[in-house]
Order: structure tokens, then C-alpha cells, then sequence
């Protein structure tokens, strides 16, 4: 109880360093550069914005957690001695500083569900977050942010990141959805050898070939890859993967700004009774029913205008097996969206593209290392662990009468129908065939819009369904048509997405977390779960700076006359 108190008056004394931070973030005044037209203003606050959005357990600001305002805590590991930092940070922020109760050896274990005040959990290196209410280091966001900082040269800023997962690994458990204790039962899609790669060969090109940190790197890899391929990570029989979280009913950081959804999802699926026997029960009726009470009412739609006209039905509950696809969907991160069924219920019962995608180029990646770091078996290990998972891959997720790649519905045995730009993720990760990558990119019009590409052919109302398009999607499909050769498609499709980044930018003087590319506009008309379109913003800058740099010259020199045209030949 005096804990809980002291959390909300450290929250009182930092409320107003949040507030002061929030305004320099999104509301600071035009540069000089930032006034010129084309393409000057946009990298200058990109420039500026690594800056802004970094933080570090030197700063009072990182503490700060917009989504659960009373978790003020910063947690050190259980087996970890205070750093001088953190006695400064304590010290000039009241920041309040705990260690954990237990020594975490993999997420999801059993106590760290009973952990309050929810709180920071340290990292001892600086980190860029994406902004907003992300006020912390995130899993995937993370790469894409690297991708920028190496086009930046913050090559040290990047490298210090990677750094921060392999923290998280050793005494985390794994590469976190972010350093939160409400995301120790998850983590988030895998591209910690990716990042690592990155890092390397920036060092390696400016003269810095370290390979003792590159051995360092692959042990810590190994690791975490270690925990997709087993229980309960594994899908079914395939020998595929799927998302799971470990934890058990609402997602904490859920409950303040996604207050809406859970009522929402329970009309939804009260309406629909072969889903609602699946995600919902009455309540006192089964043990897996969990979180907030819902009274039911059934009404005469003939009479309810003229007079009250409804009766009580009792009262129900979200079932289990919902909020372990909801926390799922969380580790997927793509929440929320009907890919994975109705609001994302289903996420754990399917063997997805992109994990599937993510893990094979996982280890693929291994496999280089290995062969860099001189090892004689692993590469040929890691070789034909990929292989296999490429011909699965083949066998479960590929469509070749559609031309696409689809996740594989476990419970049905079949595959999902539902149009994904995930179906790009084979290409960048360089196991699709020359027949595959060929259809795949036949069927770019499915998702191209006038403002890049569209993240699914389904309008939900979900922000990660059409007509949203989001950076790190676009950076992934474009990549993955260069790889297999098909430059125009790559070209038109980033310069679609930089020109409705820019030409936003020019009317808001930010750039946003997503965007609507039918519209080519940031408005966000989001009818479930958090309906910010968040600004800052952390990916988004990383993938306009690799998407530029890709472009051709002609391309570049129309983005920079500061025009809307779209490029010849858009359809």
C-alpha cells in the first residue's frame, strides 16, 4: 500500500517533466531547416529527432510510462548490483528503484505476473524509442530504428541497442516486447540477427572488423532462437512456429487506453454464437473464464425507440483462450488486426508467414556468422535447419494457384484466405523461389494504394488492416522485390510511401507512426484499441532514411521539388 503511494507521488513529480519532454518532442518550434521546402526538413528533423527520442537511465523522462502513468518503478535484475547511474537517476528524479523478486531465466515465469508497481526495467545502454506512449525499447521497432541510425552513422547509438537485447537475454530471459515488467511473458517479432548483422558490417566498412563481439553476438542469438523452435512455441506438427504469450488475461498496458476493445469484442462475439462458445462463458459457468464481468441485455429492437425494452441475460466473461490470442497478437505486433480471426483471438492457433519468414532468415544469418567466426559444423547445421523450414514453409504457407504466402490455420488445417502484405516477408528473407517471388510480385496491386502499400485487402476498422500503411511493411516488401530483381516495383512503391511521408510532413511538421495510403493522409479512424496515431516517430524516420537511399537519382530529385506528383506508371 506505501509502495502504491510513493509510485504516484514520484508519478506527480515527473508528470511534469513528461509534459515538458512531450512539447519538445511534438511540439517544438520549425528549425531554420525545417522551413525550406523539399526534402531539407524532413531528414533535419529526423536528424534532430534521434536526439529527442533517446533515452537512458541518466534521464528522468525514461521512467515515464504514458500507458500505466503510476509505473514509476525502475527494477534492476534480482542478481544485479545498483549502478552509479541509477543512484544518480534515484537520486535527482525520486525515481523509486527495486530489484526483482527472482533471477529470470525465460519469459513467462511463474511470479512475474504478481510484480507491483508495474515498472521500468533497466537497461545499461541508450536506447531510441519510437515515441509517444512507447516510451520504452521495443523488440521489432528496434530494427528499423537501426536500419536509420546506421544511415545516420549513429553506428554507437545502434550498436549500444543490440547490446541492450543481449541484456535482456542474460537476465530477461529473452528479446522483450519492451522493457516493461508487463512484457516479461512475451516477446516480439525475432530480428535480433538481423540488427546484429547491421551493426557488424557498419563497424566492419568504416575499418572495425570485431569479431570477439560478433562471437558475443552469435551466443546470445543462439539463445533466444532457442525459444521459438520449442514449446509452447511450436505449431501443431508442422515444424513451423507460432506466437505465444505466457501470460493469462488482459494485457496490463491494455487497460488504460484500450478500454473500449474488450466491449466491443464481446457485442462482437455475442452476436456470433460458433465464436462466442469458442471466446466467451457465463459467468461462473467454467474456470477458464477471466477479466471483467460484461451484463448482457436483450432487447426488442421493435420497441426499445418507443419505450425501454430490454431484458437481462446475465452476465458473461472473456474466455481464456481469448486472452491468450489477444496477448499473442501483442507478440505478433500486429495488434490489432482480422488476420488472425476476429480481432486477433486466434493469433496462437496459426503458423504465420512472417515468424516463419523471420526465423528462417534467423538462421540463415547463424549460419553466416558461424562460417565468419570460423566455426567447422554449425554452418551446415544451420544450413539444413533452414532448409527444413524453407520446404514446411513450402508445404503449409504457400499458395501457388493465388500466387501468395498465407498462415496456416492449425485448428482447421488449412490455409487462411486473408490477403497479408506478409506475403513479402519469403522475398526479404531470401527463401522464396524464382516462381514464387515472380507471383508474389504479380499480385503488388493487390495492396498498392496511391500512398504505398496497403497492410491487408480487408477494411476492419483495425489499424493494422487496409487502408493503413506502415513503415516497417513497406521496408520488407520493397527489400524483398530488389532481392528477387524487380527494381520498378521497389522503386514505385517506396517513392509512393516517401511522397505521402513528405507531403504530410509539410502541412504537421512530424512524422506520424502510420499512415492511411488510399487517402495519402495521417488521419487514423482507428474503431478499436489504441486510436492514436502516435508521432515521433522511431521506425518510420529509419525506414524513410533506407528507403531514400535505395531510390534512384531521378526519383530523389522529384521528392526533393517539394511536389504531390506520384510517379509515371502508378496504377
Amino acid at each position: 500500500m506505501l509502495r502504491a503511494q510513493r509510485a504516484r507521488l514520484i508519478w506527480i513529480s515527473l508528470l511534469f517533466l513528461i509534459s515538458l519532454d512531450a512539447f519538445h518532442t511534438y511540439a517544438r518550434p520549425a528549425s531554420p531547416e525545417q522551413t525550406k521546402g523539399g526534402l531539407a526538413p524532413v531528414l533535419q528533423y529526423i536528424r534532430s529527432d534521434w536526439d529527442v527520442l533517446t533515452r537512458s537511465m541518466t534521464r528522468c523522462d525514461s521512467v515515464v510510462d504514458p500507458k500505466l502513468p503510476e509505473a514509476v518503478v525502475l527494477y534492476l535484475p534480482a542478481d544485479f548490483a545498483e549502478p552509479d547511474s541509477v543512484k544518480q537517476l534515484e537520486h535527482d528524479c525520486k525515481v523509486h528503484v527495486e530489484h526483482l523478486p527472482t533471477v529470470i531465466q525465460h519469459p513467462g515465469q511463474p511470479g512475474v505476473d504478481t510484480i507491483s508497481p508495474q515498472g521500468l526495467l533497466f537497461l545499461p545502454n541508450s536506447y531510441v524509442v519510437p515515441g509517444g506512449r512507447f516510451n520504452e525499447m521495443y523488440g521489432w521497432d528496434s530494427y528499423f530504428i537501426i536500419l536509420g541510425l546506421v544511415r545516420d552513422h549513429r553506428i554507437d547509438l545502434a550498436r549500444g541497442m543490440v547490446e541492450n537485447f543481449f541484456f535482456e537475454i542474460e537476465h530477461y530471459g529473452t528479446v522483450l516486447n519492451a522493457n516493461r515488467t508487463y512484457y516479461l511473458t512475451r516477446s516480439q517479432p525475432p530480428f535480433l540477427t538481423s540488427m546484429i548483422m547491421e551493426v557488424y558490417n557498419a563497424e566492419k566498412a568504416s575499418g572495425h572488423n570485431d569479431k570477439d563481439w560478433l562471437a558475443r553476438a552469435y551466443g546470445f542469438a543462439t539463445r533466444d532462437y532457442e525459444m521459438w523452435i520449442h514449446e509452447p512455441h511450436l505449431a501443431g506438427s508442422t515444424g513451423l512456429s507460432r506466437y505465444y504469450d505466457f501470460g493469462m488475461g488482459p494485457a496490463p498496458e491494455s487497460l488504460q487506453d484500450e478500454s473500449g476493445l474488450r466491449r466491443k469484442v464481446t457485442g462482437y462475439f455475442l452476436l456470433r454464437p460458433d465464436l462466442s462458445r469458442t471466446y466467451m462463458a457465463m459467468k461462473g459457468s467454467t474456470p477458464d473464464a477471466v477479466g471483467p464481468d460484461y451484463n448482457v441485455q436483450v432487447c426488442d429492437v421493435a420497441t426499445t425507440m418507443a419505450r425501454p425494452g430490454c431484458d437481462a441475460a446475465g452476465t458473461v466473461q472473456l474466455g481464456a483462450d481469448y486472452y491468450k490470442g489477444d496477448r499473442s497478437m501483442r507478440e505478433s505486433a500486429f495488434d490489432i488486426s482480422f488476420r488472425f480471426g476476429p480481432y486477433g483471438a486466434a493469433t496462437h492457433h496459426f503458423a504465420p508467414v512472417c515468424l516463419n519468414s523471420l526465423l528462417y532468415k534467423t538462421e540463415k544469418d547463424l549460419e553466416e556468422i558461424s562460417r565468419l567466426l570460423g566455426k567447422t559444423v554449425e554452418p551446415a547445421q544451420w544450413k539444413q535447419r533452414a532448409e527444413q523450414r524453407k520446404q514446411q514453409i513450402d508445404k503449409y504457407l504457400w499458395d501457388d494457384q493465388r500466387g501468395m504466402f498465407f498462415d496456416y490455420d492449425l485448428r482447421t488445417g488449412a490455409r487462411s484466405t486473408y490477403e497479408y502484405v506478409t506475403t513479402f516477408y519469403p522475398l526479404w528473407a531470401g527463401l522464396a523461389s524464382t516462381q514464387q517471388a515472380q507471383a508474389v510480385a504479380r499480385n503488388v496491386k493487390i495492396f498498392e494504394q496511391r500512398g504505398g502499400l496497403a497492410t491487408s485487402t480487408t477494411n476492419t476498422g483495425m489499424q493494422w488492416d487496409y487502408p493503413y500503411g506502415w513503415a516497417p511493411l513497406q521496408s520488407l516488401a520493397v527489400e524483398g522485390l530488389r532481392h528477387y530483381g524487380y527494381a520498378a516495383d521497389a522503386d514505385r512503391v517506396s517513392y509512393e510511401f516517401l511522397s505521402t511521408v513528405a507531403e504530410n510532413f509539410r502541412r504537421e511538421k512530424t512524422i506520424r507512426e502510420k499512415y492511411d495510403v488510399v487517402t495519402r493522409s495521417s488521419e487514423a479512424h482507428v474503431s478499436a484499441g489504441y486510436q492514436a496515431n502516435v508521432v515521433g516517430f522511431g521506425w518510420t524516420n529509419g525506414v524513410f532514411l533506407e528507403l531514400l537511399q535505395e531510390l534512384p537519382k531521378e526519383m530523389i530529385d522529384r521528392l526533393d521539388k517539394d511536389q504531390d506528383a506520384l510517379p509515371s506508371g502508378h496504377q
